[in-house]
């Protein structure tokens, strides 16, 4: 395997996770705040206080939780690779290389399905910026 595909691999899942992580949005009760400002009034407060968190230094999602899923995969895939290669007489830097390859796309997958949540301290931001304007937040999706 040429040594851009992984490089691509893990670009991809980054993108993938990231951005299945920001399409979650907060769901909102329908109170009497809601039933005022109307579905549209509502989505604009919603991107509001997304935008309010985001501004703050938050972030949404767990792509650092990829990030970091993806350098345990690839430093377990590449001891594994080259322990494997070194009792076996194979060639032990190809075989880590090839392990770390394996370990950091498991690690990407992995992190990918984690980040599915938003990020706790940044939905608890927009959450109280929701319910200071009289909303009642009852989930995300």
């Amino acid at each position: 395997m040429p040594t851009r595909s992984p490089r691509i691999l893990i670009a991809v899942m980054l993108v993938i996770a990231s951005g299945c992580a920001s399409m979650q949005r907060p769901v909102l009760y329908p109170n009497a705040t809601l039933a005022r400002a109307g579905p549209a009034q509502a989505e604009r407060d919603i991107d509001d206080c997304l935008r309010r968190a985001e501004n703050h230094g938050l972030t949404p999602a767990g792509t650092t939780r990829v990030v970091r899923r993806s350098a345990e995969g690839a430093a377990v895939g590449a001891a594994a690779g080259a322990a494997g290669a070194a009792v076996y007489g194979r060639d032990v830097g190809r075989a880590a290389g090839t392990g770390a390859a394996a370990g950091a796309a498991a690690g990407a997958v992995r992190g990918g399905f984690e980040a599915a949540d938003p990020n706790p301290t940044y939905r608890r931001f927009v959450q109280r910026c929701l319910r200071d304007r009289g909303y009642d937040v009852i989930g995300w999706q």
